[in-house]
């Protein structure tokens, strides 16, 4: 055993996982990486078909990213951001403003997506408590919805491996039962669909808006629930009834965002804009831990006071608004515009979901294909026609991640659900290795199991 990995095993307790599974997955230690691949220390690449959790836009240790890095480095790496400012978090907050949805006006920098969903939901709470509306105090999520681990954050979650052990430390939030078009109770037709499944909202809404302060929903697309892909009218009737009952809509675009869904933003499909849009993963480009909370001049205008009025907004983060940070992000939305990467990963994902339709037709295991824009999802089922899946215990993924390890591919499923999620810089060759080796890992898998 490599000697890293030993120090790894002794030293470390990595997240989102059991431990005992490393007795015989040992880590697997990452020396560089380039484009879309990542090279170990033993001499093995992978293509990380995954960004790293989403967030790599543009590839591992992109050139013009890396020259923007060094030459903030000689300038500011980091200033107290209370009473203080830098030249590039200043530029990039002009820049989000500009490209995000309308109404979004204001900035408040934080430095990862659970802390960025914990400040939209006190702000929320707090304006309601400022403007008089003491009976608004909850919250509403949709049922499967992933929004971070931090407790408020996780109070809005609804996966139970993540908060069923806390949840006498949550917050009372009200579940909706969400949309779930591959197993669609309305039988909807996903390409004209008019979001029966809305009415479960609708109905909540109507029944308890007048304690509810916000609603908080992943928009297009709820990741880890398995990459669940609905309608764009399930947001316009959503923000049509948010604003007839005065409640705040929150939208977490935290791994969404920044060309994902095929366009900038996913609230774009439905054309709306929320009163909050969490940002965070790709807006980084990967490189560093940054978030920020976009908000109205509404929201923005009723915490500003004197100190003796009480209205200040005093959540604070050490590395809010971290110059280097900034100036990646500054160089990544550059590096997006120039190379028009939005519009040329519209076709790419075509180019995925396309192969990807053309394998599974001969896989008797894949119940169904879902995708939009770079997004491509396949489902393992027990029974296509029944669409019955395998229980969670069997960890049937995880097993095809670790074949697909072997042959040099990252896949990182959720449950019984891979997925890709390349950087938009990925080649069609690198597309076509990526999708081949998915589907000879998932029929080896089978082969050897006898399932």
């Amino acid at each position: 055993m490599n000697e890293y990995v030993k120090k790894d095993l002794k030293y470390i307790w990595h997240p989102c996982g059991q431990m005992k599974d490393y007795e015989d997955l040992n880590p697997i230690v990452i020396e560089k990486g380039e484009g879309v691949w990542l090279y170990d220390i033993d001499g093995n690449k992978y293509l990380d078909c995954i960004s790293s959790w989403w967030t790599n836009t543009l590839g591992h240790s992109n050139k013009r990213i890396n020259e923007a890095i060094k030459k903030q480095i000689d300038s500011i790496e980091h200033v107290i951001f209370a009473n203080f400012s830098s030249k590039p978090a200043i530029e990039l907050a002009e820049k989000l403003v500009n490209i995000t949805p309308e109404k979004l006006t204001k900035v408040f920098f934080s430095d990862n997506g659970s802390s960025a969903v914990e400040i939209a939901l006190k702000m929320s709470f707090h304006y309601n408590m400022q403007k008089g509306n003491t009976k608004k105090k909850r919250f509403v999520t949709l049922s499967d919805a992933y929004h971070g681990e931090t407790l408020g954050a996780l109070s809005v979650c609804d996966i139970d491996q993540f908060n069923m052990i806390y949840k006498p430390l949550l917050l009372d939030t009200i579940r909706v039962e969400g949309p779930d078009c591959y197993r669609c109770k309305y039988d909807c037709i996903r390409d004209n669909c008019s979001a029966e499944c809305f009415e479960s909202m609708e109905n909540c809404i109507m029944k308890n808006h007048e304690e509810i302060s916000a609603i908080i929903v992943e928009p297009m697309v709820q990741g880890a629930a398995g990459m669940k892909i609905y309608s764009p009218v399930y947001l316009r009737k959503l923000r049509e009834l948010c604003d007839k009952y005065e409640i705040h809509l929150i939208a977490d675009e935290i791994a969404m965002g920044f060309g994902r869904t095929g366009e900038m933003f996913a609230c774009n499909h439905a054309q709306i804009s929320p009163d909050f849009m969490c940002l965070s993963k790709g807006i980084s480009a990967g490189y560093m831990p940054m978030s920020v909370v976009m908000t109205t001049d509404e929201i923005y205008d009723c915490f500003y006071g004197d100190y003796s009025e009480r209205k200040s907004f005093l959540h604070s983060h050490t590395y809010s608004g971290n110059a280097i940070g900034c100036a990646i992000a500054l160089e990544n939305l550059k590096i997006f515009e120039e190379d028009n990467i939005v519009e040329n990963s519209r076709e790419k994902g075509q180019l995925i979901r396309k192969l990807t339709l053309e394998k599974s037709k001969t896989s008797k295991h894949v119940g169904e294909v879902r995708s939009i824009g770079m997004i491509t999802a396949i489902e393992i089922v027990k029974d296509k026609w029944t669409k019955e899946g395998y229980p969670w215990h069997m960890r049937v993924g995880y097993e095809i991640y670790r074949i697909a390890l072997k042959k040099g591919l990252l896949l990182r499923p959720i449950g019984n659900v891979l997925y890709f999620i390349p950087p938009f810089i990925i080649s069609k060759e690198e597309i076509k290795f990526m999708i081949n080796t998915c589907f000879q890992s998932i029929e080896e898998y089978f082969i050897e199991s006898k399932l």
